[in-house]
């Protein structure tokens, strides 16, 4: 059984307005999106921005509840639990933010953030909680006297180190990565991403990895989930990404990448058409008006995401 299920999750956020604060629309931030995750296994989720991968995140770990849809996580649907059943659910799952500053207390050194949580949530005896901060401290790549600072203190990477010491305070067995190196240059980007892959190996995490950049997916991640506009259009293998992508939109971000070597080069690939308004989804598909394969059943009727062999799943009507 699969430690992560989700089914026909969806999230609309209203929009208010007028004299007496109605809602005068809502934004169709996720759209009946439906996948697994196995125990052990990196799920990359690739997409523009906008797209709803960071609602998506948030709602897997109850920071949102959804608008309707289920999340199971280990046997227990997260919906309906309380505040009390809550408690041990959020030691076992944590979030790593994009901003790792803005999620930091800028009043609180390292040292005492951490020590805040672990005394919190009683990960170790009160005895313990130095040693163990200690550890967290180190085990992210700090030294001991960054302990005693401040975040402003800090470059990026070291704020994103920090964020992922916080995460791994509460011992969990799955995490959420939420843009975690978009931010980072090249070359810091490749020492969070591969601190967070030794993190995984030595505690057995699950991680659903959220991304806009497919090479960091491809480098990072066993499975890819490609979302545009609130749904899921496609589902591969990382191994498969370049050989076995289906979808135009896929093919579309493969072909936006950069390449290694500058002499292979090739033409790069532009969608024509804006992205249709999260206000007001069109019927149909919601990739018809930029799609180079687009026809009229595209505009009226949506594609379901269905398997095709050899392997993964493609909401195109064109792809047999």
């Amino acid at each position: 059984m699969a430690l992560l299920e989700v089914r026909e999750l969806v999230k609309h956020f209203p929009v208010r307005g007028g004299i007496l604060n109605r809602t005068v629309a809502r934004v169709h931030a996720l759209n009946g999106v439906s996948f697994d995750v196995a125990r052990g296994e990196v799920l990359g989720v690739v997409g523009e921005s906008g797209c709803g991968k960071s609602t998506l995140g948030k709602c897997l770990i109850r920071l949102l509840r959804p608008t309707s849809g289920s999340v199971v996580y280990d046997g227990t649907e997260i919906g309906g639990l309380g505040h009390g059943a809550l408690m041990p659910f959020r030691r076992k799952v944590q979030m790593i933010f994009q901003d790792p500053y803005s999620s930091l207390n800028p009043r609180m050194t390292v040292h005492a953030a951490l020590k805040e949580i672990v005394r919190f949530h009683r990960v170790v005896r009160s005895g313990e909680i130095e040693r163990y901060v200690g550890e967290l401290i180190a085990k992210v790549g700090l030294r001991p006297e960054d302990g005693e600072k401040y975040p402003h203190e800090f470059s990026g990477g070291q704020r994103q180190r920090i964020g992922i010491a916080r995460a791994l305070a509460l011992q969990p067995e799955f995490l959420v990565a939420d843009e975690p190196v978009s931010a980072l240059d090249v070359s810091i980007q490749a020492q969070v991403l591969n601190l967070l892959m030794d993190l995984k190996d030595e505690f057995g995490l699950t991680l659903v990895f959220v991304s806009h950049d497919l090479k960091v997916i491809e480098h990072f991640c066993d499975r890819v989930l490609v979302m545009y506009l609130g749904s899921v259009v496609e589902q591969l293998a990382c191994e498969a990404l370049h050989e076995g992508a289906r979808h135009p939109y896929t093919q579309a971000l493969l072909g936006a990448n950069p390449i290694d070597d500058p002499g292979q080069r090739r033409p790069l690939t532009v969608l024509a058409g804006d992205v249709p308004s999260p206000f007001e989804l069109p019927p149909g598909c919601a990739f018809a008006g930029r799609c180079p394969l687009v026809h009229e059943r595209c505009r009226t009727e949506a594609p379901p995401l269905v398997e095709r062999p050899p392997g993964g799943s493609v909401a195109c009507w064109e792809v047999k």
